[in-house]
């Protein structure tokens, strides 16, 4: 039997929006690694010693996607994962990006995405993505299909 994870990992997440026509896209990564295997979330991971969170989240943002932010703005959330084998802290940036490209997933990434909101129900997410999504992405949109 184990016990509870032995330290908590910093780690951090990006929220990248765009316009397409009358509503709004995120990019999504399917997670290739735990914790999360297979299972579709903000592009992110874990910060490195003496690096900061800016610099984390775009390095993670590239590594998973290809894609360059151009500026790492906001924090819209810290977000707490405690797993049997885990614990995180996932500090969540608004990033606007260089440009709104193909993804390409790359690193801890099988997969990488711009999704609409009725896309996102097509999708097996992390725990609170949608709900998330929804006051961070969405608020008070009627937003088409992706």
């Amino acid at each position: 039997m184990s016990g509870p994870p032995d330290r908590i990992q910093l780690a951090v997440s990006a929220l990248v929006t765009r316009e397409q026509g009358d509503h709004v896209e995120v990019l999504l990564v399917r997670r290739g690694k735990p914790p999360g295997e297979g299972l579709w979330s903000l592009p992110g991971g874990r910060v490195h010693t003496g690096e900061r969170l800016g610099d984390a989240t775009t390095r993670e943002l590239a590594e998973e996607t290809g894609v360059e932010a151009r500026d790492v703005g906001e924090c819209v959330g810290v977000f707490e994962r405690i797993g049997r084998d885990s614990h995180h802290v996932i500090v969540c940036h608004r990033v606007d990006v260089r440009a709104a490209i193909l993804p390409t997933a790359g690193d801890d990434a099988t997969d990488a995405r711009w999704v609409g909101r009725s896309g996102l129900a097509r999708l097996e997410t992390t725990t609170g993505l949608g709900r998330f999504l929804d006051v961070y992405a969405w608020p008070s949109r009627s937003d088409g299909d992706v």
